[in-house]
């Protein structure tokens, strides 16, 4: 089934998808008034790739930005097919699977910086509760510059059910969590894993936390006390990815 498509907007953000997957941009529109260089090198990219661009004024992209700081560009990007479900997505698999986990993360800047980090990472998909995170928005594809139309990023039901559906597929569900006896870099860590990360502050729900298979904390070095998620999204994210690459090389 195909997907309606999602309104992107941001200099930086729609530069990155004419750069990564040009034949999603459906079309550009910017602000009439912009005739500074950054407009410039916009329309030349946007020309270069065959991708139709709009003058318009700038009350019509407030329209389509719904109060977001649009910069003055607005672009509508197709948004990928991944399945129905995060079991169809996994099936098609043909590698260990590296998935993400956000337990409580309600905040657009902190999903789109998680969406980013979990794309550099090669994560497969992106798991979050319906009834407890942030949902894709333009806001969120502004701050994870692309990675939110090309990153798998599924909602389900019962987030503990889902864990629960993982470990059946061996799937070792490891979580991150301040109070865990062993650091990251202690703990042995298998090749399929799903990390879960909860919310800055408050660290994941009691029925998230009792589905992991393995707790880990992050050793904190100066005098703060905790990360911001994305942040420990991408320290351990890279631990699962360095591993993977030492194995492979050895």
């Amino acid at each position: 089934m195909k997907r309606e498509p999602r309104v992107v907007y941001g200099f930086h953000a729609i530069l990155a998808r004419l750069r990564s997957d040009a034949k999603s941009v459906i079309e550009i529109f910017l602000d009439e008034a912009r005739s500074d260089a950054r407009g410039k090198d916009l329309a030349a990219a946007a020309g270069r790739a065959g991708v139709r661009l709009m003058r318009v004024p700038a009350k019509r992209l407030d329209g389509f930005s719904a109060g977001g700081r649009h910069q003055g560009v607005i672009a509508r990007i197709e948004v990928k097919n991944f399945g129905e479900s995060l079991d169809d997505l996994l099936d098609e698999l043909k590698h260990p699977p590296l998935l993400l986990v956000l337990d409580g993360v309600t905040d657009p800047h902190n999903l789109g910086a998680c969406l980013r980090v979990a794309n550099a990472a090669g994560v497969d998909a992106v798991v979050a509760p319906k009834d407890r995170a942030a949902g894709i928005s333009p806001a969120v594809s502004k701050v994870a510059s692309g990675a939110a139309e090309s990153t798998p990023y599924l909602m389900v039901t019962n987030l503990a059910r889902t864990l629960t559906e993982l470990k059946e597929r061996n799937i070792w569900i490891a979580g991150a969590d301040e109070r865990a006896e062993k650091t990251l870099y202690e703990a042995d860590l298998p090749e399929s894993v799903a990390w879960v990360l909860g919310a800055e502050g408050e660290g994941m729900r009691r029925l998230t936390r009792e589905r992991c298979d393995l707790l880990v904390r992050i050793p904190m070095r100066g005098e703060v006390e905790s990360l911001n998620v994305s942040v420990s999204a991408g320290v351990c994210l890279y631990e699962s990815v360095r591993r993977r690459a030492s194995k492979q090389s050895g």
